[in-house]
C-alpha cells in the first residue's frame, strides 16, 4: 500500500467513494446529496494548501483517504478536522489503520496543529473501534 498526497485529478474518484460510502446509513456525517464533485476537487486543493489530504492506493486503484482541516477561525486555527473514508469494498484491509498512522505523524510535525477532532457516529463501531485503538 502507498500512501501519498492526494491532487484534484483524484478528485473524482473521492467524490465517488464519499457519496457511495454516504448512501450507508451512519457511515458519514455527510449524505450523498451533500457531496458534490466540484466540492471535492475545490476541497482537495484547498486542504492540500492548508492542512493535508492524501490518499491509500494499491498498484492504481484508490482504497481509501484522510485528510486534516484547520478550523477557518483564527482564534481556533490550531484545531483540525480529521475526515478519514476507507472507500466501499476496501474495509477490514488495514487501509484506516495506515491512513490515521500517516496522517498522526504528519500532524506531529505541525507546530501549529494542537488538536484534532473529528465527528463519528457512534453506531460507526468498526470507526469508533479504530480511533479508539490509536488514540
Amino acid at each position: 500500500m502507498n500512501i501519498r498526497p492526494a491532487t484534484v485529478d483524484d478528485a473524482y474518484t473521492l467524490w465517488e467513494a464519499e457519496s457511495a460510502t454516504a448512501t450507508v446509513p451512519g457511515n458519514l456525517a455527510s449524505r450523498p446529496e451533500e457531496i458534490s464533485l466540484p466540492e471535492m476537487a475545490t476541497r482537495v486543493h484547498t486542504v492540500s494548501q492548508k492542512g493535508c489530504f492524501f490518499v491509500a492506493e494499491h498498484n492504481g486503484p484508490l482504497l481509501g483517504h484522510v485528510l486534516l482541516e484547520p478550523m477557518g477561525l483564527i482564534a481556533i486555527r490550531h484545531v483540525y478536522r480529521l475526515t478519514l473514508v476507507v472507500h466501499p469494498g476496501k474495509t477490514g484491509q488495514g487501509v484506516g489503520t495506515a491512513l490515521l498512522q500517516h496522517v498522526q505523524r504528519w500532524a506531529a510535525s505541525q507546530a501549529d496543529l494542537h488538536k484534532i477532532e473529528l465527528n463519528v457516529r457512534a453506531t460507526n463501531t468498526t470507526a469508533v473501534r479504530l480511533y479508539s485503538r490509536l488514540g
